[in-house]
């Protein structure tokens, strides 16, 4: 009889332990939040079907794929993205983010995995040439983007115009109530291929890189992230995702 009951004690005790070994597995987490302002293509952007598409966001699905994760995207306005990621509501944020030094202070950024060049918009025919023109000039921007960024502390807050979405600063420009607007080349060339009377400028604004950035204590999935990117970059998956939406000049 007592071995009996130590053979059902031991047996209770093999079981119970097995069970706290599996409730980790349990629980783990399946899904990865992006959040992303869908209204910059080709980076990002809505179909007509609802789904999302564009560059980031099949650069996204390629990495939570390698990981194991699920992706879940998260649509929000661009100016708030940076607080979203660091406050947990989003695991990490891909939206033609650039590496600028002060958001360097609020997130962490992933490898560089594209590069942007931030262009000036135009009517045709307009005095403005090129950037050494846009003193004095009133300048369409959507908020905080590098755009803004940039432009504020070149020119003044007096001299810029935010928007909360690129379209509207175009319409704006369309309407003449800004001079020009500066944005992202990409995004830039989809909004003069379809408004009349528009021009990028030969000279580029600035040139700056793109990357995902994550919360300052989420290193573990900074990392991760990085080493699947890497391999996404070495077998040529992030160049054939590029090309798909940027023809090569």
């Amino acid at each position: 009889m007592k071995k009996f009951i130590a053979l059902a004690l031991a047996l209770t005790m093999v079981l119970a332990f097995a069970a706290c070994a599996k409730a980790p597995a349990e629980t783990e987490k399946t899904e990865i939040v992006m959040g992303t302002n869908a209204a910059f293509p080709p980076y990002e952007f809505v179909n007509d079907d609802g789904s999302f598409g564009g560059i980031d966001v099949e650069i996204a699905q390629a990495i939570a794929d390698k990981l194991g994760y699920t992706l879940v995207i998260k649509d929000m306005e661009f100016d708030s993205l940076i607080a979203a990621v660091s406050g947990g509501s989003v695991d990490f944020v891909m939206a033609g983010l650039t590496v600028t030094d002060e958001r360097k202070e609020s997130v962490n950024f992933s490898e560089t995995y594209a590069q942007g060049v931030q262009v000036i918009i135009v009517p045709e025919g307009s005095d403005i040439k090129s950037a050494d023109d846009l003193d004095g000039a009133k300048i369409g921007v959507q908020t905080g983007t590098t755009g803004d960024i940039y432009c504020t502390g070149d020119f003044g807050q007096e001299n810029v115009k935010q928007y909360r979405y690129a379209a509207e600063a175009i319409n704006a420009l369309l309407n003449g109530q800004v001079d020009c607007v500066v944005i992202d080349n990409e995004p830039a060339k989809n909004f003069v291929s379809t408004n009349e009377g528009l021009t990028i400028l030969d000279t580029a604004y600035t040139e700056e890189d793109y990357a995902a950035a994550f919360a300052k204590e989420n290193t573990a999935l900074q990392s991760d992230f990085n080493a699947a990117l890497a391999e996404l970059q070495a077998d040529g998956t992030i160049d054939e995702i590029i090309s798909k939406y940027i023809k090569a000049e």
